[in-house]
């Protein structure tokens, strides 16, 4: 039996869904497969699954033989048509660490770095900031091919042998799932590196090579060579990292055949520079990572595990060197630059102290402002002025609440569209957004709804061919005439606001009539929910002001919406009537040219009159040398990025108590 769907999981069948996946196909004891494009592959593989690189909404078949045939096959197309179905604790209990903007894929691929004799040698920039320090190469012993031929007799004891290495991983991972002073972040890693170790097809073409007489050493290594040299061929970013992550595993169950424990990072000093030809995510996670003031790896790129540990632990890192990095094998002192890939090995007395002065620079104010995090800054009269965060994506949402977000001003859902081939389900926007809420609560979540043009178009919207797209068929333009699109992002907002503060922000109005027709589609859209019996909940809607229009309207526009919030970034160029991307008028794009600061008091003043909530999402909501002024007019919000906001509360603290 088989049937055909299109694939709604979010990111299509990587580590941690195919994981899932697999886990509902064994529960069954039908021989099932799942077909792309006529290529098949086991449906209780979750490599084998990965390796097909199936996307979201694409079109597969789950293909089935046995006696609960059918049910299975409900099950999984279940499972691929909603994934949402499962429930909360198994989505948070496996999380799926990815990077916020995937690295192209020849990044793996590194031209030669030039000696160091020549000042240093350049890698892929995987975590950002400067370090340096005494250098602590990990260089473990390379496990080798026994080249042993066995026996007939010797076949029984050597798959014997293989089986109990295999245990061996799997209570050693489980056991470092358990480690209390493990990251959640770095758990899911663990977690993907264990389905790995326990993954059947990697299991069975082991044996397979142990059956035909190839010692489990030398057959464990060809196993995971092969699934990795498959891994590194696909163009997906993240699946293409996972060849690491394959070979990773390989060396932990050659180390268990070989009853030897793995070199370990128990021993770095503190301060000092890991450097490695290729360090697993394995090693990394467990390892002391507050000592490690920076990375330095032969292999990797941006999307490895090992980057994403290194960024989320905020720890400097350089990786892709290729074979350079052996060039620092014996060095004393190393630095490295980790926002433009520079490694200098036995750094001279200038460059020492140019890192020394960027660190000390960045440590002393960062430490300074950290006692503005939970601050809650007001002015004199007592008014709270709220400092949130711009945002695009749910992976940035820890880095705000490490820097005191309170709440976000500005959540650009553009990214959640362009991230996919076809245009993203009502679920998963619905899962997206609901997950903001939760995450700042009771903090408001402003969401900006699609702010598309013909100058970023996306999949699944055809965009007119127009000589200016900032002045054509975008925003709630497009929006309005394409409900197809619109009502589901709606329905979404509508959905999440049960689980938290949401507010929805309309982009690029000009007139009170594009407020009045969208509130027609959100009470459409909450009768069609009512009707399904779908929770939901109302939400206040605001509006962006950045047109020279809605600025002229602005005290019309205040009788219709609970709230502005000013985007100066695109408010100036139109005011301005300069490009903010040509570089030939780049001088008019002033934020503080009187033009543009008289409509932004104009807009406040509107705003105040009304008795309605105005705030500010453009870059220079987050200038201290403006807030005193922003605050003066009447601003109560203000949003910017997470790096800026601590900054903002001890400007906005200062003003208060000169007051």
């Amino acid at each position: 039996m088989e049937r055909s769907t299109i694939v709604r999981v979010h990111d299509g069948l990587h580590a941690r869904p195919a994981t899932r996946f697999v886990k509902l196909a064994k529960s069954f004891e039908a021989d099932i497969e799942l077909v792309k494009a006529e290529k098949s592959v086991s449906a209780k593989s979750s490599v084998k699954l990965m390796l097909l690189g199936v996307k979201e909404n694409e079109e597969v078949t789950v293909r089935a033989t046995g006696a609960d045939a059918i049910e299975a096959i409900e099950a999984l197309i279940g499972y691929l048509e909603n994934p949402l179905s499962g429930t909360n604790e198994e989505r948070a209990a496996e999380p799926e660490p990815k990077p916020a903007e995937p690295a192209p894929r020849n990044e793996r691929t590194v031209v030669a770095a030039p000696s160091i004799a020549n000042g240093g040698l350049r890698g892929v920039p995987a975590s950002e900031g400067f370090a340096i320090g005494p250098a602590f190469g990990f260089f473990p012993q390379e496990i080798k091919h026994e080249n042993r031929l066995l026996a007939a007799n010797e076949i029984p004891a050597e798959a014997i042998r293989l089986r109990q290495a295999l245990a061996t991983v799997q209570e050693r991972m489980e056991r470092s799932l358990g480690a209390s002073n493990l990251a959640e972040s770095d758990r899911g890693i663990i977690a993907a590196l264990k389905d790995i170790a326990n993954d059947d097809e990697l299991i069975q073409a082991a044996a397979d090579l142990v059956d035909g007489g190839i010692d489990a050493v030398s057959a464990t290594i060809g196993a995971t060579s092969k699934i990795a040299a498959d891994f590194a061929a696909m163009d997906d970013p993240y699946l293409n990292a996972r060849a690491d992550d394959v070979n990773a595993v390989g060396r932990q169950i050659c180390l268990a055949l070989l009853g030897q424990d793995d070199a370990n990072l128990e021993s770095i000093p503190a301060g000092a520079i890991l450097i490695a030809d290729d360090i697993g995510a394995w090693d990394l996670a467990r390892a002391p990572l507050k000592r490690i003031a920076g990375v330095i790896c032969g292999h990797g790129g941006a999307t490895s595990h090992v980057a994403i540990i290194a960024r989320s632990h905020g720890i400097p890192s350089v990786l892709g060197l290729g074979q350079a990095v052996r060039e620092l094998e014996t060095v004393k002192t190393v630095a490295l630059d980790g926002n433009s890939g520079a490694v200098f090995a036995e750094p001279d007395v200038s460059t020492a102290k140019r890192f020394h002065e960027e660190i000390a620079k960045a440590e002393a104010e960062k430490q300074s402002l950290k006692a503005f995090k939970d601050i809650t800054p007001k002015r004199a009269d007592g008014t709270i002025i709220v400092i949130a965060a711009n945002l695009g994506s749910l992976e940035e949402i820890e880095a705000a609440q490490e820097a005191g977000a309170m709440g976000v001003g500005l959540f650009r859902t553009e990214l959640l569209f362009m991230r996919h081939i076809h245009l993203p389900s009502e679920d998963l926007q619905a899962e997206t957004y609901a997950t903001l809420a939760k995450a700042f609560a009771p903090y408001p979540v402003i969401v900006r709804t699609l702010d598309i043009g013909g100058d970023k178009p996306i999949s699944g919207i055809d965009f007119p061919v127009e000589e200016n797209p900032f002045l054509g068929w975008r925003g709630i333009r497009m929006c309005l005439d394409r409900p197809d699109v619109f009502k589901p992002q709606l329905r979404a907002l509508l959905r999440a606001a049960v689980h938290g503060n949401i507010k929805v922000m309309l982009p690029m109005v000009s007139g009170v009539d594009e407020v009045r027709a969208t509130r027609l589609l959100i009470d459409e859209c909450a009768a069609e929910l009512k009707a399904e019996g779908t929770d939901h909940a109302p939400f206040d809607l605001g509006v962006m002001v950045e047109t020279p229009a809605a600025v002229m309207v602005a005290p019309m526009l205040a009788k219709e919406v609970a709230f502005f919030s000013i985007g100066t970034n695109d408010l100036t160029q139109y005011i301005m009537a300069a490009d903010r991307l040509n570089p030939t008028v780049a001088k008019l794009n002033d934020v503080t040219h009187p033009a543009v600061m008289t409509a932004i008091e104009l807009t406040a003043k509107a705003a105040v009159d009304a008795g309605i909530m105005v705030g500010m999402c453009g870059e220079a909501a987050g200038r201290a040398d403006l807030i005193p002024t922003f605050v003066n007019m009447g601003l109560t919000e203000l949003s910017m990025s997470p790096s800026s906001i601590q900054r903002a509360k001890k400007c906005v603290l200062d003003l208060g108590s000169a007051g």
